[in-house]
């Protein structure tokens, strides 16, 4: 065994990718993931044992990169070189400001020689947990905290912080280096579902403060004769600064994948040259940025690796990468997109690949804003049930089960979706229902906390004690670490019986299976037929 990572649904045979991800991930690279990973221990062990509060640079750094170490995310070995002595860097400078000497640590804080820290790492850590149990809630606290990070580290970006939440952060990794009972760290994973709520409702206002509330749109899926740049990924900070600096250039913006809500927010729709979205979910990137022609800028994780034929034309940046890609950093407080400008400029315009718009922008404030309307046709029986079909999409042949379940429902539902798991059925012809759209698109995966946003006014509105009263249904598509914390976070708020598919974690034990099944009524996907019948009865 030469790595070991089941972080994934792709997780090879179903339990982990030992010689190669799935994913694209080098042995070498998931073997600097781990190490990272083991660094930010030591920096919460340390940062824990001092009893001092922690400050903004060292929670942003682990935020960070707890981010680069998502799946999909990065793939370069030379920037987790960085980050390693980074993290190291930070942990011997709060040993020396505390004066930690904790003698009784089971992690290394002081190898003989920093530098070949990571070298001396033991790859088999994770499997080296005898207790199964134990180590698979170890696991799922730590993916749980890969999205949580994520989601905080969009928030800093457009100036919105919480050292709660790093403090959260901090006593959790630290929890894992201790002998904690199975009943202590499934309290801490719960734990992690609050905080994945308090962060999804930051990211929340700092997008719709920066951005405006997304309002319902018609979103153009064709091609316009100009150059193009592709943007995809998650980041709207990025979004904003490359439209101000190609307005006036000639060049189209085309968004891509988890990008396609910005087209929803009002601060954006005011630059003519943003003409819609290109293409698909993020698997499908291989395929589609060939024929796009232009540049493709990757702003957060969703990058494959990376094909030669338009090697030379895609970038990264945030905590995006890829080992020969060229990457923007984020100079004195901004990036300069001038490269993929000019580049974009000597392209040919993009292949269309198809034609036709798309309907989205149903986030909270806009769902909210038609409520009476959406009551109206819950008491009138015209909406007979929801089905919140959110999550990731991936390549898997069995996630086709998503577009079945949207074209066998009946046609008195409606679809609750955000992240990419929409586009197994956001260009699907299902009508609506009294001008009420049977697809309602929040946005991207972090959006999901706008749908627990709408159950709980439901649920205010129709006088329920229990969110589990409505007439929602939920079958979650998941694939990396943010649905994980959104699984969370919908368990931490009372919500039951989800289903969870295409397949359940590889890293859930069979007893922590049980726990979940057993609590919380979470269980896997059936068929489309099997499951639609028993949604609506």
């Amino acid at each position: 065994m030469s790595m070991f990572c089941y972080q994934c649904q792709e997780a090879a045979k179903g339990t982990g990718c030992n010689i190669k991800g799935v994913c694209g991930k080098t042995e070498e690279t998931a073997n600097y993931q781990d190490t990272l990973i083991y660094i930010l221990k030591g920096i919460s062990r340390v940062q824990v044992a001092s009893e001092h509060a922690v400050d903004s640079e060292v929670g942003s750094f682990i935020a960070d990169a707890l981010f680069a170490t998502i799946t999909n995310a990065n793939f370069d070995t030379e920037r987790f070189i960085n980050l390693i002595n980074e993290g190291i860097s930070i942990r011997n400078r709060l040993i020396r400001e505390f004066s930690v000497n904790d003698h009784h640590d089971t992690v290394t804080w002081k190898p003989e020689r920093d530098s070949d820290y990571y070298n001396h790492f033991d790859i088999s850590s994770i499997l080296s947990v005898t207790n199964e149990d134990i180590r698979s809630l170890r696991e799922l606290l730590i993916y749980g905290l890969k999205g949580v990070a994520a989601y905080m580290t969009h928030a800093t970006t457009l100036g919105k912080n919480n050292t709660e939440i790093y403090n959260f952060m901090i006593k959790a990794l630290d929890s894992t280096t201790r002998d904690l009972t199975v009943n202590e760290l499934v309290s801490l994973v719960m734990e992690c579902g609050k905080f994945a709520v308090d962060t999804m409702a930051l990211l929340d206002s700092a997008n719709t403060e920066s951005y405006g509330n997304p309002e319902i749109t018609e979103v153009n899926i064709g091609t316009k004769s100009n150059p193009g740049i592709l943007i995809s990924g998650h980041d709207l900070k990025d979004m904003e600064l490359l439209l101000k600096q190609t307005e006036g250039t000639g060049i189209d913006i085309y968004t891509h994948s988890e990008m396609l809500p910005a087209n929803y927010y009002p601060a954006f729709k005011k630059y003519k040259h943003f003409v819609g979205n290109y293409g698909n979910a993020w698997w499908k990137q291989g395929e589609e940025f060939e024929t796009f022609n232009g540049p493709i800028l990757m702003t957060t994780n969703c990058i494959v690796p990376v094909k030669d034929s338009y090697k030379n034309r895609i970038f990264t940046t945030g905590m995006a990468g890829y080992p020969g890609v060229k990457h923007i950093s984020e100079i004195n407080g901004t990036k300069d997109f001038g490269e993929i400008i000019k580049l974009a400029k000597s392209c040919n315009p993009p292949v269309q690949i198809e034609q036709g718009k798309i309907i989205g922008g149903f986030a909270h404030h806009q769902v909210l804003s038609l409520a009476d309307k959406i009551i109206d046709a819950v008491k009138t029986g015209a909406i007979k049930k929801f089905v919140v079909m959110a999550g990731c999409d991936g390549r898997h042949k069995s996630r086709e089960y998503y577009t079945e379940v949207a074209n066998i429902l009946p046609k008195d539902s409606v679809i609750l979706t955000a992240g990419c798991a929409k586009y197994r059925y956001n260009k699907l012809n299902l009508g609506d229902i009294g001008g009420i759209p049977r697809v309602l698109d929040a946005g991207q995966c972090n959006d999901s906390y706008s749908l627990a946003v709408i159950a709980l006014k439901l649920k205010e509105v129709f006088e329920l004690a229990d969110i589990n009263d409505l007439p929602i249904e939920y079958d979650i598509a998941w694939y990396e670490q943010k649905a994980v914390a959104v699984l969370l976070a919908l368990l931490y708020l009372g919500v039951k019986n989800i289903r969870l598919g295409p397949t359940l974690p590889a890293f859930l034990s069979p007893n922590v299976a049980n726990v979940l099944i057993e609590t919380f009524g979470i269980k896997g996907i059936n068929t489309a037929k099997a499951d639609v019948s028993e949604m609506m009865s």
